[in-house]
């Protein structure tokens, strides 16, 4: 009797084989997922997706300076700038690990033509720049509230001539970095399509690496569609956290280095040193890593600036049809300080920004008895080498100097997950 029911269980496995591979019964019927999890999240498949978008933003130029205000060759304000993008983007597959726990988070690059109304004296940069955005909240099934940041360079700017451009006392280089941070609703129209609209504010300056540098400033609107190949799933996944994560201590070194223009005041008139003055410097930060977004600790900072304390001489010397300043070397031992910072910084796939705030301890006073603050980007090279791009200022709004260079963290625990 028991072998008579082998027999039969044997010949109804054989003929539910066979109806598979002939395709009488779906596949899918047999072993569907559970409808609680994204199928995304379960069956194997490419680890990204791409897609590719297009954005006009109209923005708002705030009057910080008389050039803006009416001081150029029309005597009107310009406070207008019309931008359009056209930008790549990567993101991990949807339901997937790393998808859950960054909030569907999308990277990539972008390119941006900017018109600003006045092409004979700002000029129709170009920017190349890198974005980061994800999920602040899922409002709807097809509809989150999201936020982004874009950093890059641009190209194309008419700067400040004594001779050819003289009122633009604004903008010194014709290469200036571009900076920018949106907020916006984000709309699933179709499958693969989104359309976003938002809030964007955006800055640009050449971070002191050449007079002038009062930088501009904008406030505006911006509105897009996006096509995402390959996505499957018409609704947004609902947020769900990852693995347990591995609560650390890590530390991170970076060497950096750049250079930097400095304007000294005599009487009640600033003039321009004649050099570009070196820096270099590093941080040591030990870091308390609390989970999958957020780190923070303090940093031992040291920094040689070659301006620093520079003075000035006797005379003022006319050069061409501008005038720049005779400067006396105060020595090295006036131009090194060491500083104390703490530092915050928020943790997503490829690109930590941070932000730091600190003061020089030991010093011999002058330009370096400072309080300073600082904002970085740590772009990821490898699991744990990164370059690091960071600019630094003195009392919230005095332009300190730009921060190129690479580090490594030691003793990085953060799990890889596909």
């Amino acid at each position: 009797m028991t072998q008579r029911i082998r027999n039969r269980w044997t010949a109804l496995s054989v003929l539910l084989l066979a109806s598979l591979l002939a395709g009488s019964i779906p596949a899918a019927a047999v072993a569907a997922p559970p409808a609680s999890f994204p199928r995304d999240s379960l069956t194997p498949g490419p680890r990204f997706t791409h897609g590719l978008s297009a954005e006009f933003r109209p923005e708002y130029i705030f009057p910080t300076n008389p050039f803006l205000k009416h001081e150029n060759r029309t005597g009107q304000p310009i406070d207008l700038a019309l931008s359009g993008h056209f930008r790549y983007s990567f993101q991990f597959r949807p339901g997937s690990t790393p998808d859950r726990i960054y909030g569907g988070a999308y990277q990539g690059l972008g390119v941006a033509y900017y018109d600003f109304q006045r092409p004979d004296e700002l000029g129709n940069p170009v920017a190349i720049y890198l974005f980061q955005g994800a999920r602040i909240a899922r409002l709807a099934p097809r509809l989150t509230f999201d936020y982004e940041w874009n950093f890059g360079l641009s190209f194309g700017w008419v700067p400040y001539d004594y001779d050819t451009n003289p009122a633009n006392k604004m903008m010194g280089s014709r290469l200036n970095a571009y900076l920018n941070v949106d907020f916006l609703l984000k709309w699933r129209i179709m499958r693969q399509v989104d359309l976003s609209a938002g809030l964007v504010l955006t800055h640009f300056s050449n971070g002191n690496t050449k007079f002038p540098n009062a930088g501009l400033n904008s406030i505006g609107a911006r509105a897009g569609l996006a096509y995402n190949f390959g996505r499957t799933t018409p609704e947004i996944a609902p947020y769900r956290s990852g693995p347990a994560f591995p609560r650390h201590v890590s530390y991170d070194l970076v060497l950096f280095g750049a250079w930097r223009r400095k304007g000294i005041e005599i009487g009640d008139k600033q003039y321009a040193a004649p050099d570009a003055y070196t820096v270099v410097g590093f941080n040591f930060a030990p870091m308390y890593n609390f989970g999958y977004k957020f780190r923070a600790g303090v940093s031992l900072d040291g920094v040689y600036d070659a301006s620093a304390n520079v003075l000035p001489a006797n005379t003022i010397n006319e050069v061409g049809s501008s005038f720049e300043i005779e400067t006396v070397d105060p020595g090295f031992d006036r131009q090194i300080a060491l500083g104390i910072s703490a530092r915050g910084e928020f943790v997503m796939p490829y690109f930590q920004i941070g932000i730091g705030m600190g003061v020089n301890v030991l010093h011999k006073g002058g330009d370096l008895k400072a309080f300073y603050q600082m904002l970085t980007l740590k772009v990821a090279v490898t699991h744990s080498s990164f370059v690091h791009i960071g600019y630094s200022l003195r009392d919230f709004h005095m332009p300190n100097f730009l921060m190129l260079g690479v580090g490594y963290r030691f003793n990085n625990r953060y799990p890889r997950h596909r």
